[in-house]
């Protein structure tokens, strides 16, 4: 579940380990590349924390940051 604190959409995912942890990381690279908004990602084995947030609107959250989770959220169904 996305939660907006500080300015952000955040998001903590665990994963069986950290190359499926890494896979996901990459996953969200390449969509995030095709959205032309690019989060802050943090990794620890399996841990992958998402955060999001429109620097163009001065670091706050808007609908690209909404948009970009949602998809973000359908690489894991």
């Amino acid at each position: 579940m996305w939660t907006e604190r500080d300015n952000r959409l955040v998001r903590e995912f665990r994963f069986k380990d950290f190359q499926e942890a890494f896979t996901f990381m990459t996953r969200v690279a390449f969509l995030a590349e095709s959205h032309a908004h690019h989060p802050t990602m943090v990794n620890t084995f399996s841990y992958v924390r998402v955060e999001l947030h429109t620097h163009d609107a001065g670091g706050v959250v808007t609908r690209k940051d909404h948009e970009l989770a949602q998809d973000i959220d359908a690489l894991l169904q």
